[in-house]
């Protein structure tokens, strides 16, 4: 694939990532509403910090052209699912977060296509030459 085929992809890495550090930023600066310091499982900052390592990671890597960035891309998604998947319609926040929410659900619906177009055209080509 050529430059111009990972732009979507770059896009959404790049919505998730700025998503994600405005969140820990009001974490830090303690601006509401922002995330909780920790949940049962695990502290939020490190888990946004992994997030965006898996997001530029997916970026560095080229996206959708190499399986190690469709597989970032993938748990890029994921990740960012945890802080702005379906479970936060029913938040008590989403009133205040909503944008947050969408634009996150976006991003993922995106980059979850593309790996998945990407994946299917890449068969393709491999059909194709074997043929």
């Amino acid at each position: 694939m050529n430059q111009n085929s990972n732009r979507p992809a770059v896009a959404a890495l790049g919505s998730l990532i700025v998503l994600q550090v405005i969140m820990l930023s009001a974490l830090y600066a303690k601006v509401p509403p922002h995330p909780p310091e920790t949940t049962p499982l695990f502290g939020i900052a490190p888990f946004l910090g992994a997030s965006l390592a898996a997001a530029f990671s997916a970026i560095w890597l080229g996206t959708t052209d190499r399986p190690a960035g469709r597989v970032l891309c993938l748990l890029s998604a994921l990740l960012a699912a945890i802080s702005f998947g379906p479970q936060k319609y029913i938040d008590p926040q989403f009133p205040l977060i909503w944008p947050a929410v969408i634009a996150g659900q976006v991003a993922i619906v995106a980059l979850c296509v593309l790996v998945a177009r990407s994946y299917r055209h890449r068969n393709y080509q491999a059909a194709a030459h074997v043929a």
